[in-house]
């Protein structure tokens, strides 16, 4: 009988969160596996700030675009523009990002596997053995088996390896989102975001029209079953202008409203990315976040393996809940609260034309901190929210 092959890591998923972990763990000289399935691209705006750059070493090279402002549409088509005073949203297609990402893995020294995973069974001695199927699915071959010492489960918000080894995966909540990338147009502005706040396009998220140099991600998310987001999308794009340009791709996928309570088994699996449930809820932010999420999972593995103590695996999650969890919290009920119907829609955009509305939210998301630098400010928001629930303020 062959002896089985054993990784210090398998990394299952390759996206921005399993990418990062299997880079930062080659780094350290692991040896890791890194398990993707090929032809997945996750609908995705591609936003990514400046502090990811900075942050996870990402090239200008890797960018689609840049823009610097974004335009909010509320339901009674009345736009509000917000310019990003001396910085910029970077841009990419995550066709593309997302294999540089994993070649960057692959060149730190990670072992690059197109396979497609199917289960974790336990050797004799209790190590995990990572059962997969090269290629695509299920008649893609003969499964084969791994032995690891630790897993980290990056594949995806339905993440096969959270549903079989982490307690109340099963409970994650989703969005649905849609997203259609179309050629971009002559005389189309490649340097602005527009984000649509009307019913009809999500009873409860926004759709969004985000360009990508060449080409424009056009895309619809919500969590009410039985909306119709391809139907919702081909109105967004007769809305952005965009019905008659052509449409290269179309790509669905979950995205989770809220992270888990729990990202590890106890023993040698932890999660991240979408498969923790670390997407910001209100903007749908996933990119910063999954590769945070990833270098956050690598270093909890890396402090298993180094001490032998399966309780390391926690620290993943209470890092990341310590410098974003309150963030999460806002933006939460800011989602529950604002995207209810199209009268308090309405509201919300009017809210976005204010000045220091508009320099909070950049700054608070090109640098991933609450920004405390104008205590002022933060007082005048909540007088001005407050005046807009009261309605004693007209929403125009």
């Amino acid at each position: 009988m062959t002896e089985l092959e054993t990784f210090d890591v398998v990394v299952i998923g390759g996206g921005p969160a399993g990418a990062t972990a299997a880079t930062d763990l080659a780094k350290r000289g692991r040896s890791v596996l890194l398990l993707d399935r090929p032809g997945r691209i996750k609908p995705c705006g591609g936003a990514i700030p400046p502090q990811a750059m900075r942050e996870f070493d990402i090239p200008e090279a890797q960018l689609a675009t840049r823009v610097y402002s974004a335009r909010m549409v509320a339901p009674s088509n009345r736009t509000v523009d917000m310019p990003i005073d001396g910085g910029y949203v970077g841009m990419v297609d995550r066709k593309d990002f997302d294999e540089w990402l994993r070649e960057r893995a692959a060149e730190h020294g990670a072992t690059r596997l197109d396979a497609t995973f199917e289960a974790i069974e336990r050797d004799a001695d209790g190590t995990a053995l990572v059962r997969y199927r090269p290629g695509q699915g299920r008649d893609s071959g003969e499964p084969l088996q791994v032995r690891a010492r630790a897993v980290i489960g990056a594949d995806g918000a339905h993440s096969a390896v959270a549903k079989q080894c982490v307690p109340g995966a099963e409970k994650m909540k989703y969005v649905a989102a849609y997203h259609e990338i179309v050629r971009t147009p002559e005389g189309f502005d490649g340097t602005r975001c527009d984000v649509y706040y009307q019913g009809d396009i999500s009873p409860d998220f926004y759709g969004w029209v985000f360009p990508h140099g060449d080409t424009i991600s056009v895309g619809v998310g919500t969590e009410i079953s039985g909306f119709s987001l391809r139907s919702a999308c081909t109105e967004l794009r007769k809305r952005a202008g965009l019905a008659e340009v052509e449409t290269l791709r179309c790509e669905g996928a979950p995205i989770p409203l809220e992270p888990l309570r729990c990202w590890d088994n106890g023993r040698d699996v932890v999660l991240a990315g979408d498969a923790a449930g670390v997407v910001a809820p209100a903007s749908g932010e996933g990119i910063y976040y999954a590769l945070l999420g990833g270098r956050l999972a690598g270093e909890a593995v890396e402090e298993m393996l180094a001490t032998g103590k399966a309780s390391a695996l926690k620290l993943a999650r209470k890092r990341f809940m310590k410098d974003h969890g309150r963030v999460f919290w806002i933006l939460g009920i800011m989602q529950r609260f604002w995207y209810a119907n199209d009268k308090r829609r309405e509201r919300f955009v009017s809210i976005c034309a204010d000045p220091d509305v508009q320099y909070l939210t950049w700054e608070a998301y090109m640098n991933k901190r609450l920004v405390r630098a104008k205590p002022t400010a933060h007082i005048r928001i909540f007088f001005k929210d407050l005046a807009h629930l009261l309605g004693v303020v007209s929403p125009r």
